[in-house]
């Protein structure tokens, strides 16, 4: 444990080690991190799973992870919607859950400076990103799956379209360090933040009722400024409980873990780092005996639900701890200044379209 982690375990009661060990402990022998012992994996949380083994300094575990991931890559590029014990259990191939490897990477970079693992992964990362972009419109917005007879299902969403952005930012960032150019990305970068920011209309499901959808566009990056903080105040008695943390659901008494410390990290890296610290405080004693997280609790009533020990749930909350407390290199992964001062080139392309 390093001086930091120990002195957040005194003051915060955070165990960072234990939280680390949740994920560490549910993965499997060949590298894949299902959401809890037996249950499914899905590709974004095995991602965000090992990030958050890799904010924890177990980059062996993280590779590992990554590595069975890439084993499981389709030929054009995605990969199912959801595995369990190797084999494929939801069919659909997602945008989002096929470009978010980039964003893995690139923290796993920014941690450890591992070209030559980025390198072996740039196949991959590339193909999962060119899929992503297969579905993008000439407007910007990125429909969200095939379904599994093959079919486009043509509906946009705003929180995965708004992980794509990032997704696509941080291929670009690792596209930089090869030394590789990738016009066309940049194009479909500025065409998608161009679609979140000004054409709302586009992203045609109706999910305002997620948190997700308020503060993604923040998390990502495609909304920023005095723009993000409108959204912020627009939403917050919506979606957050005071002294306890954000619902997933407006209407639904459901306080989720994964979304407060989310919620976390669009504040600071919006700058708003007390904020950020305030309601991260609020979640510090939703854990069970062995330090891991809840995922989520009913409000008022207080009930732990569900019961299981979830993976990506710890992962996100070691990446808020990073982003708020400086524990990694990554801790700027997600922040506006971050993005706009060391890769401002990325959104001065000009679009052919």
């Amino acid at each position: 444990m390093n001086l930091k982690a120990a002195v957040l375990k005194q003051e915060l009661a955070l165990d960072i080690e234990a939280v680390c060990a949740r994920i560490a402990s549910t993965q499997r022998a060949n590298g894949d991190i299902p959401w809890s012992p037996g249950d499914k994996t899905d590709p974004w949380d095995l991602v965000e799973s090992a990030m958050g083994l890799t904010t924890g300094g177990e980059f062996q575990k993280a590779r590992a992870a990554f590595r069975w991931l890439q084993s499981k890559q389709r030929p054009d590029g995605s990969w199912h919607a959801a595995y369990r014990n190797d084999l494929p259990e939801d069919l659909t191939v997602d945008t989002n859950m096929s470009s978010y490897l980039a964003a893995g990477l690139f923290h796993h970079y920014l941690i450890t400076g591992d070209l030559v693992f980025i390198k072996s992964m740039w196949p991959a990362m590339s193909a999962g990103i060119s899929f992503a972009l297969s579905l993008q419109t000439p407007r910007g917005e990125i429909y969200w799956a095939r379904n599994p007879k093959g079919a486009v299902d043509p509906m946009a969403l705003l929180t995965g379209s708004s992980s794509i952005f990032f997704s696509l930012k941080c291929a670009l960032a690792i596209a930089d360090l090869l030394d590789i150019d990738k016009p066309e990305w940049r194009s479909a970068l500025i065409r998608l933040g161009r679609a979140i920011k000004e054409q709302p209309h586009l992203f045609n499901v109706a999910k305002s009722r997620f948190s997700m959808d308020w503060f993604y566009p923040i998390l990502a990056g495609a909304v920023t400024g005095l723009d993000a903080q409108k959204r912020i105040d627009k939403h917050w008695k919506k979606f957050v409980v005071k002294g306890q943390g954000v619902k997933c659901v407006a209407d639904e008494p459901w306080v989720t873990i994964a979304e407060t410390c989310e919620l976390v990290m669009a504040l600071v890296a919006m700058g708003n780092d007390d904020i950020a610290k305030m309601v991260f405080a609020w979640i510090q004693d939703k854990c069970f005996e062995d330090g891991s997280f809840w995922c989520g609790f009913t409000y008022p009533n207080m009930i732990v639900w569900p019961e299981e020990k979830i993976t990506w749930t710890n992962a996100v909350v070691l990446m808020a701890t990073d982003a708020l407390y400086h524990l990694t290199p990554a801790s700027r992964l997600f922040n506006h200044r971050f993005w706009e001062t060391e890769y401002s080139f990325l959104f001065k392309t000009e679009d052919p379209s």
